[in-house]
C-alpha cells in the first residue's frame, strides 16, 4: 500500500483508507470483518463521525479496532450543532467513549455551521493540549470557508479538509484543492465512488475505465480511485461493508496508471466549469 504524508503533519498514511458512512444500515458482523480485513491489507486510516447512525457507527468501529488501536489512524467528526466550545469538548468525550479509546488521531468539524468557528478551533486546540486529539481539521469547507479557518487557526494547524470528490464531481479541483496544496493541507475524498453514481459499465466512461482496468489486471473501481489519487495531497476513504470489497479497495493503493491512462480518464470525465459551489452529500 502506497503511503504519503498527511499534509504538514508529516504522518505517513496509506493513500486508501476506510470510510464508514451508513454502516449502521449494513450487517454489523460483516462490517466489523471488513474493517479488520482492511486493516490487515494496509488500510489503517479509519474515518467515522458522531453523526453516522447517531453514534452507532462509532460504536461499531470501536468493536472493530478493539485490541488494534495502536495500528490505526482514527478520525471522527463533530456535528456543527455540537461545535460550540463546551459542546465540542463534550462531543469528543462521547466519541471517545463509543470508540473505546482515549484519543483521536484527527478530529474534524463535519461542515460549517452556526457556532462561531473561533470557539470550535479553541476547543480543538484545548483537546489537543489535553491529549484527547492529535490533530484537527475540517470537512465540506469551500475555498472561502477554508481560507477563514486557516486565518483563525494559524499556519500548520488545519491538517485536512475532507470533501466530496469522485469522477463525476471534480469541483474541488478548481479552487479547494489548489488552496490545500498551497497550505500543506491534506484532501481526504469521501464517497469516491459517487455514492451510487459510479459510471455504468455500458456508458462511455465506464468503457474507458474497463479498458484501462483490463490492461492493468485491475477493476474499474480501482482505476477510479487511482485517478483521484494522482495529486499528492489527496487520500480516499471508500466504504466497504464486506471484506471482499475492502480488499478490492486496498488493491488500488498499489496500482500505477500511465500518463496516457490519466489523460483518457480526464477526457472521459471532464472537470467542467467552476460553478462556485462546493458539492456535498
Amino acid at each position: 500500500m502506497e503511503q504519503r504524508e498527511l499534509g504538514f503533519t508529516k504522518i505517513r498514511l496509506p493513500v486508501v483508507g476506510q470510510g464508514t458512512w451508513q454502516m449502521e444500515e449494513a450487517d454489523e458482523a460483516a462490517c466489523i470483518d471488513a474493517i479488520r480485513r482492511g486493516i490487515d491489507a494496509g488500510m489503517t486510516h479509519i474515518d467515522t463521525a458522531e453523526m453516522y447512525g447517531a453514534g452507532e457507527v462509532e460504536s461499531l468501529v470501536g468493536k472493530a479496532i478493539e485490541g488494534r488501536r495502536d495500528e490505526v489512524f482514527l478520525v471522527s467528526k463533530v456535528l456543527p450543532s455540537n461545535a460550540s466550545y463546551a459542546g465540542a469538548l463534550a462531543a469528543c468525550e462521547r466519541s471517545l467513549e463509543r470508540l473505546r479509546t482515549d484519543r483521536l488521531d484527527l478530529y474534524l468539524l463535519h461542515w460549517p455551521g452556526p457556532e462561531p468557528l473561533e470557539e470550535t478551533l479553541r476547543a480543538f486546540k484545548d483537546l489537543r493540549a489535553q491529549g484527547k486529539i492529535r490533530h484537527f481539521g475540517v470537512s465540506n469547507f469551500d475555498q472561502a470557508e477554508l481560507s477563514r479557518a486557516i486565518a483563525l487557526a494559524g499556519p500548520n494547524e488545519i491538517a485536512c479538509n475532507q470533501v466530496f470528490y469522485h469522477l463525476l464531481e471534480r469541483a474541488i479541483e478548481h479552487r479547494v484543492l489548489p488552496l490545500c496544496e498551497r497550505h500543506g493541507i491534506a484532501v481526504v475524498a469521501y464517497s469516491p465512488f459517487g455514492s451510487g453514481r459510479f459510471p455504468a459499465p455500458d456508458s462511455m466512461g465506464g468503457k474507458v475505465l474497463a479498458s484501462i482496468a483490463a490492461a492493468h489486471g485491475a477493476t474499474p473501481r480501482q482505476v477510479a480511485l487511482r485517478f483521484l489519487l494522482r495529486r499528492q495531497p489527496v487520500f480516499v476513504i471508500p466504504k466497504a461493508a464486506r471484506a471482499e470489497h475492502a480488499l478490492d479497495n486496498a488493491a488500488a493503493g498499489d496500482l500505477r496508471l500511465t500518463s496516457e491512462d490519466l489523460a483518457r480518464i480526464d477526457t472521459a470525465f471532464p472537470l467542467g466549469p467552476d460553478r462556485g459551489v462546493l458539492p456535498t452529500l
